[in-house]
């Protein structure tokens, strides 16, 4: 809360309650009755020479006071009465603080003046107006405090509002939307800050972001660059394998090339194993012949299981380098778990064409059919054996990404992993 605003509300407040305790002491000094000693003296004198006719009943004449009375006989008979409510006996008017005094002539009491005190009268009239200056004071000050908080509400409460609306923005992650810069409320100084935060947090991801995807460039690259002289170790020792000259040198070559499987496969899970977004794999869907399905599956199966390949003629939308990601991920896990022969079909369904890669393996267990496509999930059957568990979940984000499905189940004597692509 500024200073500025804080001084003048104070000064405001104390100003009204000064004004009103000034009112209330002008009150105290006009309630003080006021005195007509010489007119109650020159009335004695009027009511003395007039007394005859007084008591005639011709009233009272040429005496009009500021102050009410009435006169009686010396026995208190109402002789004579400004107002209806004026006290008749001493005693009344004792009680009423009044003005008692004898009228005299000779030495001789004729009767008597009752002079009215005005002190209820003036103390009700300066009750009133006390009343009426506090009730007025009251009601500008609950004007005046309406209108501050109306005040502190559009410039303290609002923008806090705004600030933590922006803060729960920020921590959900939404580092786009900037927030409204107002330098005129109290929060006016931090605004600017608190936007340049959420840019400096933005940059900071955008600069994680490209870390990242520059780290599983290189993963990829370097990935590359290791399978291709494996390649050529496997393919050099496969060759010396068949020309050996004796059982010792083709053990060794043996085992090289088991080597080189071995280091393959860890060079690829560990590229797999990078992919914590799969966002990063650009999947472009296009037509394609299911005649080149057929040529991916040939490609695919370098240990020549598939002995039965028969793939409706049609076209599919597809990425084809995804794939062959795809059909190689699922015959190597039919190499890997099952290492039996792979029969490959296909039939059309609701405009859509179902391609099932089936084995002899003896399949999973049925409560593990739905969780099997799921990352770094592995069937019971995977004990002992190398893997990372995630080769069906890219493949099923893959054919997701080219509109189509991947479902798995059990077929009787093995397992099934089929595949629905769209029809162009």
């Amino acid at each position: 809360m500024k200073t500025r605003a804080v001084i003048v509300y104070s000064v405001f407040f104390m100003l009204l309650s000064a004004l009103l305790c000034l009112n209330m002491l002008n009150c105290g000094n006009k309630s003080t009755p006021p005195q007509y000693t010489t007119e109650i003296n020159r009335l004695l004198i009027g009511l003395s020479d007039d007394w005859e006719s007084i008591c005639a009943g011709n009233g009272v004449n040429g005496h009009n006071e500021d102050f009410d009375y009435a006169v009686t006989d010396a026995k208190g008979k109402l002789l004579f009465s400004t107002r209806e409510d004026m006290s008749l006996t001493v005693s009344a008017a004792t009680g009423r603080f009044d003005i008692i005094r004898d009228i005299e002539r000779d030495g001789e009491v004729l009767g008597r003046l009752i002079v009215r005190n005005p002190y209820e009268e003036i103390r009700r009239a300066a009750d009133r107006r006390t009343a009426g200056l506090t009730g007025g004071i009251t009601l500008i000050m609950l004007a005046v405090s309406i209108g501050y908080y109306i005040w502190l509400r559009k410039r303290i409460i609002e923008p806090f509002g705004k600030l933590e609306g922006f803060a729960e923005k920020v921590a959900a992650g939404d580092l786009e939307t900037p927030l409204d810069m107002d330098k005129g409320n109290i929060f006016g100084a931090f605004t600017e800050s608190f936007d340049i935060m959420r840019e400096e947090l933005r940059a900071s991801r955008l600069r994680e972001e490209a870390a990242v995807k520059s780290r599983k460039e290189m993963i990829a690259e370097l990935s590359h660059d290791v399978r291709t002289p494996v390649a050529s170790i496997k393919a050099m020792s496969e060759f010396l394998e068949l020309t050996a000259d004796n059982d010792a040198q083709k053990e060794t070559l043996s085992a090289i090339n088991s080597k080189a499987d071995q280091i393959d496969k860890l060079v690829s899970n560990l590229f797999h194993a990078t992919l914590e977004e799969l966002e990063q794999l650009e999947v472009r869907p296009e037509e394609l012949p299911s005649s080149e399905l057929v040529q991916i599956v040939t490609e695919s199966d370098h240990l020549k299981k598939v002995t039965v390949c028969e793939i409706d003629d049609c076209v599919i939308n597809a990425d084809r380098l995804r794939l062959t990601q795809v059909v190689g991920n699922i015959i190597s896990n039919s190499y890997k778990y099952a290492d039996t022969d792979i029969t490959v079909s296909s039939f059309f369904e609701n405009d859509c064409l179902i391609v099932e890669f089936s084995d002899k393996g003896g399949g999973v267990p049925d409560d593990e059919i739905e969780v099997i496509t799921e990352k770094f999930r592995r069937g019971s059957n995977a004990e002992g054996k190398d893997g990372s568990g995630i080769g069906l979940y890219i493949s099923a984000y893959l054919m997701s990404k080219m509109d189509g499905e991947l479902v798995c189940r059990n077929n009787g004597e093995g397992f099934t992993v089929g595949l629905r692509f769209r029809l162009a």
